[in-house]
Order: C-alpha cells, then sequence, then structure tokens
C-alpha cells in the first residue's frame, strides 16, 4: 500500500503539469480559432458591401468626384477668379463648357473647383464631430455612473436648442468665413456621435474580456483604444458617412444664404445663391443646373454608400 500511495504521490505533479500543458494548448487552438473567426468577418465585409449595388454605384460616383475636383487646374483652361466683363452671362460654348456668371468667370471651372471645398467641408465637420463626440462618448460609456450623466445631460441640452439656428446666429457672430463654418458646425454636430459610442460601451465593458482585462490591472486608456474601440466602430463609421452628406448640404444652404464660403472662393453652395433672381432661373439655367446636380450626386452616392456599409457592418448580415 505505501509503494502504491508513493507512486500516486510521485505521478500527482506529473499529471498536473500534464493538464495545465493541455489547458495551455486548448486556450492557444482557442485563441486560433477566433482569430480565424475575427479575420472572416472583416475579409467579408467586403463582400456584403459588393451585393449592395447602389453602395457601388455611389463610391464609383464619389470617387469620381473627388478626381474631377482634384484634378481641376488640369480639367480646366479657365480660372475660377478671373473675371472677363466681354464674355458676361454667356451661354454654353466650345470656350465656356458650362458658360459664365454674371462677372464673366467660367462655371465649369468654379464647378470643378468647387467641389474641393464642398468635400473637405464635408469631410472636416465630421472629422471634428468624430474628435469631440467619441471622446465623450468614450468616457460617459466606460465610467459611467457621475460621470456618464454628466455629459449625457450636457448633450439633452445641446440637442434641445435647433442647431441651424444656432450656427446661423455663431457665424453672423463670428463672421462668415470657410474657417468658422467648419468649426461651427463641427462643435454643434457631435451629440449623435456621442450617444451612439456611449450606448455601445455600456454593453461592451461587461464583457468577458474587459472585465479579465481590467482584473490583470490593464490601464484604462489602452482597454479603451485596443479592445472597446474597435469593436465599437461600425455604427461610428455609418454615422460619420451619413454625416459628410448631411454637412455639404448644410453648407450648400448657409453659402446659399451668404453665411457660409464666401466670394470669390467658389462652392456649389454659393454658386446656387445666383438662382434667387427670376430672370435667372428662367434664362440662364447653366448658372444653378450643374452645382444643383453636383450635389444631389454627391448626397445621393454618400447616402448610397452609408446603406452599404450599414448592411455590410451589421453582425446580423454575416450569417447570410
Amino acid at each position: 500500500m505505501k509503494n502504491v500511495s508513493n507512486r500516486d504521490a510521485n505521478d500527482a505533479p506529473l499529471n498536473q503539469q500534464q493538464g495545465h500543458t493541455a489547458a495551455v494548448q486548448r486556450q492557444v487552438s482557442l485563441a486560433g480559432v477566433g482569430a480565424q473567426a475575427a479575420v472572416k468577418p472583416r475579409t467579408s465585409v467586403w463582400k456584403r458591401f459588393r451585393r449592395h449595388t447602389l453602395a457601388l454605384i455611389g463610391l464609383v460616383t464619389i470617387v469620381i468626384l473627388a478626381v474631377l475636383s482634384l484634378a481641376a487646374p488640369v480639367l480646366t483652361q479657365q480660372s475660377p477668379y478671373s473675371t472677363d466683363l466681354q464674355s458676361i452671362s454667356q451661354s454654353p460654348s466650345s470656350t465656356y463648357w458650362l458658360g459664365t456668371d454674371a462677372t464673366g468667370r467660367d462655371v465649369f471651372s468654379r464647378m470643378l473647383y468647387a467641389g474641393r471645398v464642398s468635400l473637405s467641408v464635408g469631410v472636416s465637420v465630421v472629422l471634428i464631430s468624430l474628435v469631440v463626440g467619441m471622446s465623450l462618448g468614450a468616457v460617459a460609456g466606460y465610467f459611467g455612473g457621475f460621470t456618464d450623466a454628466a455629459i449625457m445631460r450636457f448633450v439633452d441640452v445641446v440637442l434641445s436648442f435647433p442647431s441651424v439656428l444656432i450656427i446661423i446666429t455663431l457665424i453672423a457672430m463670428l463672421g462668415p468665413s470657410l474657417f468658422n463654418l467648419i468649426l461651427v458646425m463641427g462643435l454643434l454636430n457631435w451629440p449623435p456621435i456621442t450617444r451612439l459610442l456611449r450606448a455601445d460601451f455600456l454593453s461592451l465593458r461587461e464583457r468577458d474580456y474587459v472585465l479579465a482585462a481590467r482584473s490583470i490591472g490593464a490601464p484604462a486608456g489602452r482597454l479603451v483604444i485596443r479592445h472597446m474601440l474597435p469593436n465599437a466602430m461600425a455604427p461610428i463609421i455609418v454615422a460619420a458617412t451619413f454625416g459628410v452628406a448631411s454637412a455639404i448640404l448644410l453648407e450648400a444652404g448657409l453659402s446659399f444664404l451668404g453665411l457660409g464660403v464666401q466670394m470669390p472662393t467658389p462652392s456649389w453652395g454659393n454658386m446656387l445663391s445666383s438662382a434667387q433672381s427670376l430672370t435667372v432661373l428662367d434664362r440662364m439655367p447653366w448658372l444653378w443646373i450643374p452645382p444643383g446636380i453636383m450635389i444631389a450626386l454627391a448626397v445621393l452616392a454618400i447616402n448610397f454608400i452609408g446603406d452599404g456599409l450599414r448592411d455590410a457592418l451589421d453582425p446580423r448580415m454575416r450569417s447570410r
């Protein structure tokens, strides 16, 4: 009996070591499976996006508009700022493809250069909104409690005021300019981003991997940036896409009212300001139809891209 008990005692550490080794191997294999599962949805996002026909059309359209705007110096022979008093309000011709405006400036050249301004306004406004909204949303969702309540009450206060009226008032006080327009619009369009990220973080902070990282003393900043934020980016990307379209429309409206991009800098919005005249609407459609078409194409294309991203990034679509 003594020999048997001694043999069992000697075999116990070996069995424990073998069991530990097997557990490590299972964890490694599970980690490999998890990594493959994480890579597969990322690669399948593009496949699901390609199945969305309108999204592909929108992507091609916005790429074409961006290329035309960037290549404006190569594609145009006329300066968008130079005036020709002998060519005032001319209809489209071989020299001026889309005619000229009331000061003799080439409409085609101004339309392409205006694309740079309008598209950059949309992207810049969304970037500012993302920085502010994601910072506040991450803090509110991660810490919760009083911090969450204070931030969300501030969000409610901002949302309780009509943003368009506040933007018009602030721009009138600061003075209409491209910089002021981007800054004011960006600093007033972040609340939806904050709400989205905060809602995701409230759910993610209770996940097992977050609790495990907390238990081993992972810093809050590293935990938020490396683990939680990547898992909450899908709705943020979709919201940012729609935000670009909204910013382009808002810039066009403010520029049409004279509170946005100022002359002689061209934008699609201030090009439409000439359409306030009934004479222009009736007799000179080349002054307002081209920028109107560009605004419609850009907004529709971005909205289609947003629809495609929403369907491609939706976890419920992965099993289809």
